[in-house]
């Protein structure tokens, strides 16, 4: 038998009897690159009997009611498609991203729980003699598996082939895919990828094996399949995307499962609720809205939490945004960004109502300056800048500057009297005495000298001959 090997359409490189190529199909579809895969199908081409096709039109339709369309996805332009195989990891499944050839240190100790990994994705066209003589041709690729444990996984097919000889295939490909993937190449967790199988070093070599990508399955060197694609560019895209399919099937989970509402006590889908990762609690979309909307509304943006009581998971912005809609999401976002200001003690406001634009002031300057409106004020009263000239005070800035001089310790009434002149300080500390002697002591109504009674009647007579009454 003389079979023609083929690898650009219309243009022959060799030809070579089947012994010489290598004996079987297997070897022949290991020599084609993914994108020639034609070579020995359409060489081979030939009328497909009636028993193949109709077998092969039955497995296609199997499949589309079987899976899902994110699952399996049919051809439109030739007996072939797209099986996507999402593994079923064991619970608390970790990975870890490790080797000598990253230089970001966040790669370097990257390591994290995941529920869902990208999936194994198999491309297959069937050719005329399937199921009957030929097996399906076919590329495998995933994203966290190195070219070495997919060339293992490409070899594992094949055998299944052998094994189910003249029988459709494809669903036994799917289950030991998506069942058997771990445990034949002996993946545990934590399952560590070596990141060094996704540079340059993981070349292919004169002999046909790599270098530097040693598989952690059932071999220790594998030779080269051109069937295997790993297509990741780098780490940083790697990781990046674990963590988003991760973070997109846990939400396609969640949507799809019923869970009831601690608020109004009523079942409701997933999609219709609200999950706080950090304490696990669920609540109803529309029971959220209506509290965070109040909330919003007093101005306590630093309280929106999860309603359980003495919980402190706290809303993410998004979450926000998608309970409560644009208008009282802006709200939100400008008091958050007021309120996180104002515990920055660099950060002041331009004291001009009609502007108040922050800006951050430098450490120990007595003058500010608006970035806005270019108005110099003086840091301490937020008036008019004044040079060396003490503060003015008002007289309800007084009251305040006495309470906080006398509950001051000695530095800091040094650092009043500094501010405010010594003269104020007294003149507000003595304030304090002259309204404890407005409030307990009553003017003489002759001379008004003020007096007290320390004992007996509220009636005294005075050296003016007057009886006042005193308060008692």
């Amino acid at each position: 038998m003389t079979v023609r090997l083929v690898f650009v359409p219309g243009r022959e490189v060799a030809t070579e009897t089947f012994a010489q190529v290598g004996g079987t199909v297997k070897d022949i579809y290991s020599w084609c690159s993914p994108h020639q895969l034609l070579s020995f199908n359409d060489l081979h081409r030939q009328p497909m009997a009636k028993e193949d096709k109709e077998a092969q039109e039955d497995e296609l339709l199997a499949l589309a009611s079987i899976y899902s369309e994110d699952e399996f996805k049919r051809s439109e332009t030739a007996l072939g498609g797209k099986i996507c195989v999402c593994l079923d990891l064991p619970p608390n499944f970790s990975v870890a991203i490790k080797g000598d050839c990253v230089s970001d240190e966040y790669a370097k100790s990257f390591e994290y729980i995941v529920s869902f990994l990208p999936p194994i994705i198999l491309n297959f066209e069937l050719p005329p003699g399937y199921p009957s003589t030929d097996p399906p041709a076919f590329t495998l690729s995933c994203k966290w598996l190195s070219p070495s444990q997919l060339a293992l996984l490409c070899q594992r097919l094949d055998d299944l082939w052998e094994k189910y000889a003249g029988g459709v295939v494809l669903f036994a490909w799917m289950q030991f895919l998506k069942e058997g993937t771990l445990e034949y190449l002996k993946i545990n967790s934590p399952y560590e990828i070596q990141v060094c199988e996704f540079g340059p070093q993981c070349i292919k070599n004169n002999s046909g094996i790599s270098d530097s990508c040693s598989a952690t399955g059932p071999a220790e060197a594998v030779i080269w399949d051109t069937r295997a694609i790993q297509d990741m560019k780098s780490v940083s895209a790697l990781i990046e995307c674990i963590l988003d399919f991760n973070e997109a099937q846990q939400k396609k989970c969640f949507d799809s499962k019923w869970y009831m509402c601690n608020i109004c006590f009523l079942e409701k889908v997933g999609s219709e609720c609200t999950h706080f990762k950090k304490c696990e609690h669920i609540y109803c979309n529309a029971c959220l809205k209506d509290y965070y909307t109040v909330q919003i509304q007093d101005g306590q943006v630093q309280a929106l939490n999860c309603p359980e009581p003495k919980c402190s998971s706290v809303a993410t912005p998004a979450q926000v945004k998608l309970l409560v809609g644009e208008e009282f999401f802006s709200r939100y976002d400008r008091l958050l960004l007021q309120s996180s200001l104002d515990l920055m003690a660099d950060v002041v406001y331009c004291p001009r109502p009609n502007c108040r634009t922050p800006f951050i002031l430098e450490p120990g300057a007595k003058m500010g300056i608006c970035s806005s409106c270019k108005y110099a004020f003086c840091t301490l009263c937020k008036l008019a800048y004044h040079a060396v000239a003490y503060c003015n005070i008002t007289q309800e800035k007084l009251l305040l500057v006495r309470e906080e001089y006398l509950e001051a310790d000695e530095a800091g009434k040094k650092l009043l009297e500094k501010r405010y002149g010594k003269n104020v300080i007294v003149k507000a500390v003595e304030m304090k005495s002259f309204e404890w002697v407005e409030k307990n002591s009553k003017r003489c109504p002759n001379c008004r000298v003020n007096i007290e009674a320390s004992a007996g009647t509220n009636c005294k007579v005075i050296n003016t001959k007057q009886e006042p009454c005193l308060p008692e």
